[in-house]
């Protein structure tokens, strides 16, 4: 499955970030690709108005979902928008939608209060697991962000059957966080034998960093900080290769009924 990967820097007002959207599905599509998957918060962002997130959410059958609903004929397009939960706040919500209709949703479970911030002051968490969905010849699981830093969400996915796992953030910059970032999205990729597609928003604060790793931790796609459309193909053969040669998911133990009672 050919895959791209649309990094771009989120402005305040969505018509803006609907155009650069609608932008990357048209260039998606001409390259060939059978997703497109895009960032998080790509609906308005604005690092000096921490309230804006609240203010500009939209459901999903809003002016901002309905473009891209339209647009996604021919291809699936995946990515993280705000959505009101009716009490003032929002879920961050990941979408995967193609030919017009959504095939997934999935609200962030792991709300990023860490290093100084505190997503969960205006963010609702979810409560359900995230799905795994079929998309082409391909079962792809879903993670939002800081997800990326609780290995038992992928390994579910894993279990449940993905071959891939989605991964849009917006990746705050920092000491080392660029480090993090890579480390954790080769660990998840190659404990679970299965691809990671990760694209992170690259505006003022956040890093972009965008990559593809393969099942065994290779770095199939990286790109830079700054606006980028990548390409890369999603291989099942690769993800045989790597379950033969690496066995993890079948050498695990913590399925043992045996040591249930230890």
């Amino acid at each position: 499955m050919k895959v791209a990967l649309g990094q771009f820097a989120v402005a305040p007002d969505w018509e803006t970030n609907q155009r650069q959207c609608l932008d990357l599905i048209a260039q998606a599509k001409a390259g060939g690709a059978e997703l497109l998957l895009l960032p998080e918060g790509i609906l308005a962002q604005d690092i000096n108005n921490p309230e804006l997130l609240p203010q500009t959410a939209q459901p999903l059958d809003g002016p901002f979902m309905e473009g891209l609903r339209a647009a996604s004929q021919g291809i699936a397009v995946a990515g993280c928008v705000n959505v009101p939960d009716g009490h003032g706040r929002f879920y961050n919500t990941q979408f995967v939608l193609r030919d017009g209709a959504f095939i997934a949703q999935y609200r962030k479970l792991h709300l990023y209060d860490a290093f100084s911030m505190k997503e969960s002051q205006r963010t609702s968490p979810g409560l359900e697991l995230p799905p795994v969905v079929q998309i082409g010849d391909m079962k792809v699981g879903l993670m939002t962000c800081y997800d990326v830093r609780f290995p038992e969400l992928a390994r579910h996915l894993a279990l449940a059957g993905a071959e891939a796992i989605l991964l849009p953030a917006a990746w705050v910059r920092g000491p080392m966080k660029e480090r993090h970032w890579e480390i954790m999205a080769v660990a998840r990729a190659l404990e679970n034998t299965c691809y990671v597609v990760a694209v992170g928003e690259c505006g003022a604060r956040n890093c972009g960093a965008s990559m593809v790793v393969d099942p065994l931790g290779v770095i199939a796609l990286a790109l830079g900080e700054a606006p980028a459309l990548g390409f890369a193909t999603l291989d099942r053969e690769r993800i045989a290769h790597a379950r033969r040669v690496l066995p993890v998911l079948q050498n695990r133990r913590f399925a043992d009924p045996a040591l249930a009672d230890r």
